[in-house]
């Protein structure tokens, strides 16, 4: 696999990279970050090694990693028109204004079009809902969305950290009324977070959305500089997204990690994006980087590919425990097949079922 071997982003004919470059990093506003003109060099950088998707959103940084976007290359129809630029609505720039974030029509209108003003484009190709707003019927949501799409404005919609149920809801209500669907499913995936494959993944793979990870290495406990010498000092212990899982488990994982990087003289960060790339349903995996070096390193992980011993390895440190009703899965097919094989399952018979020869009531 290689940055400019790209795929269709679920069920649509969007061509994006098989990585995407999030710029959640992209402005100093909050005290970390990217300056504007290592911003600059990132975005050409990744475009120039072949890759052509773009993750932001409406409050990164305080708008102010769409505008750095916007001033570099939206202002250029030669350079934007050749990439697919995403960003999300949701967020809420504007203290005491209810309507100021959130999915109603007002504010999703009213968010697009802010967004097309830092960007400097007449249109967005991928408009994400950031996150699901509870106070807002979904198919509110999803008309305002459809009347974007149809005025051009918008190009394709995506959902990003929003049930399972109220994705399914909203596609099916947009599949019925002839609106724009979902194409995109945006969530945080990686070997230190596999609840989604409860609910979420399986959703993605039934409705043809295209799965964007974020947080592959999951904030980088798994680029290898977390280990158990430098887990116990003060900086890490203290930082609550670090402290909860720098744990024996997460040492464990990283040990493996090491050992398989070795194998195939790569790097643990790799090796842990290797993995979420080959997932069932992974369209194009967010990386993001505050230096090129950085970029450069993941970007290291498009040609590796895991043995699958050194997968099951992994799957088998990381398996998540799902609850009620896939806890229950293991023993339906033994109630369902009666005995037999089916599509590669065996299981002997329940013994709620007759017995050779006995007739049921």
């Amino acid at each position: 696999m290689q940055l400019d071997h790209y795929v269709t982003l679920g069920h649509s004919g969007l061509r994006v990279s098989p990585m995407c470059l999030g710029a959640m990093t992209f402005g100093e506003d909050l005290g970390w970050g990217s300056s504007v003109e290592e911003s600059q060099r990132i975005l050409d950088h990744f475009i120039d090694r072949g890759g052509n998707f773009i993750d932001t959103a409406n409050f990164y940084t305080k708008s102010h990693s769409e505008k750095i976007i916007g001033d570099h290359l939206g202002r250029h129809p030669a350079k934007r028109d050749r990439l697919v630029i995403a960003t999300k609505f949701s967020g809420n720039l504007y203290p005491g204004d209810p309507n100021g974030g959130g999915s109603g029509r007002k504010s999703v209108i009213g968010a697009c079009e802010n967004s097309l003003r830092r960007l400097q484009t007449d249109y967005i190709d991928l408009y994400w809902l950031h996150n699901w707003d509870v106070h807002t019927p979904i198919e509110e949501t999803m008309a305002a969305l459809d009347t974007l799409v149809r005025s051009g404005k918008v190009r394709y919609i995506g959902v990003s950290d929003t049930p399972a149920w109220k994705i399914a809801q909203a596609n099916v209500l947009a599949h019925f009324r002839g609106w724009a669907p979902f194409i995109g499913l945006q969530i945080e995936y990686s070997l230190l977070q596999r609840t989604v494959e409860q609910e979420l993944v399986p959703l993605a793979l039934e409705f043809g959305l295209g799965i964007t990870p974020w947080s592959p290495l999951k904030r980088g406990i798994l680029s290898g500089k977390y280990t158990r010498a430098t887990a116990a000092s003060q900086e890490h212990a203290a930082n609550p997204f670090l402290a909860p899982h720098l744990n024996e488990a997460t040492f464990a994982l990283v040990d493996a990690l090491e050992a398989i990087a070795k194998a195939h003289g790569s790097t643990v960060a790799r090796v842990a994006l290797a993995w979420v790339l080959a997932r069932p349903g992974v369209g194009s995996t967010i990386i993001g980087a505050r230096r090129i070096e950085q970029l450069e390193d993941n970007l290291g992980a498009l040609p590796l590919t895991l043995t699958p011993e050194e997968t099951a390895q992994l799957d088998q440190l990381t398996a998540p425990v799902f609850g009620f009703p896939q806890s229950m899965q293991p023993i339906f097919p033994a109630i369902h097949n009666g005995g037999t094989t089916v599509n590669g399952v065996s299981a002997p018979a329940s013994s709620f079922g007759l017995v050779k020869g006995e007739k049921p009531y």
